[in-house]
C-alpha cells in the first residue's frame, strides 16, 4: 500500500514577520514602550502595511502587544498568573494577596450569588470591590460577596467606608477557618463597566473566574473576578511560578 506525502506549505509572510517582530520586542523594546507607526515599521521590515497589520494582530492575540486608546500599540507586560487550583487555602486579603481593595458597600447581590451564599435574595451582603494591577496597568477587577454571617463581629467595629472598610471586612473574614476553595473559569466579553475599569473596549475578551470559599460546610464568600484575556494565563496545581517566555525558542524559568 502506497504512502501519501503532504506537500510542504511555505510559511506565510506575515507569520515570518511575526517571528522577526517578536525577536525585536525582546531585544529592542521595554514593557509599555510605544511602537513606531505602521508606516515606519513597514518600511523598516520591507513589507506591505497589510502584512504588517496581520503580524501585529497575531502578536496582540498572543498577548505580546496591546492597543491602547489614545496611546497606540505598546509592548504588553508579562501575563499575570491566575491560580485556579485548590492547593492554596487562603482567604482573600492575606499578605500574599495581589488584589487592592477599592470599596465596600452593603447591597443585595445578584440572585445567582444569593443562592450560592444561601442568603435571601433581598438580604444585603458586603460587596467588596478590588482591582489587580501589573506594571501600572489594570489587569483584573473583582466583586467579592461576603454574607454578614461570615463576619459576625463586624457590627461591633466602627469601620469607615471605602477601601478602609473593605480591609476591615476582609480581616474579619480571615478569622474563620477556611476549609477549601473551588474555582471555575469561563471565557466572556467585557461589559461597559468592566471595559472601563480594565481600559478595554466593550466586548473585549475576558476570563471570568468564580471562586467559592467554603467554611463550616457552607459558602462563606464568593468572588467573581474578571481578567483581561490578553494579559493573563491560567495556572494549575503548584506550578504558578513557572513563567513561559515568548520568542523563537520557548524557555521556562
Amino acid at each position: 500500500m502506497g504512502t501519501t506525502q503532504l506537500e510542504s506549505v511555505p510559511e506565510p509572510k506575515y507569520w515570518h514577520l511575526r517571528t522577526v517582530l517578536s525577536e525585536a520586542l525582546d531585544s529592542e523594546f521595554s514593557v509599555g514602550e510605544v511602537l513606531p507607526n505602521e508606516r515606519d515599521l513597514a518600511a523598516r521590515f520591507g513589507v506591505a502595511r497589510a502584512t504588517l497589520r496581520q503580524a501585529l494582530e497575531q502578536l496582540e492575540l498572543e498577548g505580546r502587544l496591546q492597543r491602547r486608546r489614545g496611546v497606540g500599540t505598546t509592548v504588553a507586560p508579562p501575563r499575570v498568573g491566575v491560580a485556579v487550583g485548590t492547593e492554596r487555602h487562603a482567604w482573600p486579603g492575606t499578605a500574599e494577596d495581589a488584589w487592592e481593595p477599592a470599596d465596600c458597600v452593603p447591597a443585595a447581590p445578584p440572585a445567582a450569588v444569593a443562592d450560592a451564599l444561601g442568603t435571601g435574595r433581598d438580604e444585603p451582603v458586603h460587596i467588596v470591590r478590588r482591582s489587580r494591577v501589573s506594571h501600572g496597568q489594570p489587569v483584573a477587577a473583582e466583586l467579592l460577596y461576603i454574607p454578614p454571617s461570615s463576619v459576625p463581629d463586624l457590627t461591633a467595629i466602627d469601620a469607615p467606608s471605602g477601601a478602609a472598610r473593605a480591609r476591615v471586612v476582609l480581616r474579619e473574614l480571615q478569622r474563620g477557618d477556611l476549609e477549601r476553595r473551588e474555582s471555575a473559569v469561563e471565557l466572556g466579553s467585557a461589559g461597559a463597566e468592566d471595559a472601563k475599569e480594565l481600559d478595554r473596549l466593550p466586548g473585549a475578551p475576558v476570563l471570568v473566574v468564580t471562586t467559592r470559599y467554603l467554611a463550616e460546610g457552607r459558602t462563606a464568600a464568593l468572588s467573581v473576578a474578571t481578567y483581561r484575556a490578553d494579559t493573563c494565563r491560567l495556572t494549575f496545581g503548584n506550578f504558578g511560578d513557572v513563567e513561559i517566555h515568548h520568542g523563537p525558542e520557548t524557555r521556562a524559568s
